[in-house]
């Protein structure tokens, strides 16, 4: 049995298709910043892109981690754990010492986020028509 070579890197202009493929809410121009500034990963098994994770930084200070994707046939390997952690130690070599995500309050990735060690923080609830959503919770996890 072959045991696949999975590996994290900053995501870069070759991996543009794969990324918009799964990543709907990123503009081209705004997939370009996050290959200048290394903010975003791609995990790759075999050479080959499963999973990507992008952040910004909230109040310019604290890293915010805006989507962690999983491609739908290759969940439950831990890839998604491997993509936080290998971002957490990225950021805590930079320097920060706390971390933020989200998640809507009816997704499943509020349980995924606290096993990790992140604990809820508040809520966000936009009711503004054409942009209702779910309360978005946010999390935090101190690095």
């Amino acid at each position: 049995m072959k045991i696949p070579m999975v590996s994290i890197r900053y995501v870069q202009e070759e991996d543009r298709k794969f990324w918009l493929k799964l990543d709907k809410h990123l503009t081209k121009t705004e997939f370009e910043k996050k290959i200048r500034d290394k903010m975003g990963y791609v995990l790759l098994e075999d050479n080959i892109p499963y999973g990507l994770l992008r952040y910004n930084l909230f109040w310019d200070n604290t890293p915010f981690c805006t989507m962690l994707y999983v491609d739908s046939g290759s969940r439950g390997r831990g890839y998604g754990k491997k993509l936080m952690e290998f971002w957490e130690k990225d950021m805590e070599s930079m320097g920060y010492g706390m971390l933020m995500t989200s998640t809507q309050v009816d997704e499943d990735a509020q349980h995924f986020y606290r096993k990790l060690g992140y604990q809820d923080s508040g809520g966000l609830i936009i009711n503004i028509p054409g942009y209702e959503q779910p309360m978005e919770l946010f999390l935090i996890k101190k690095i």
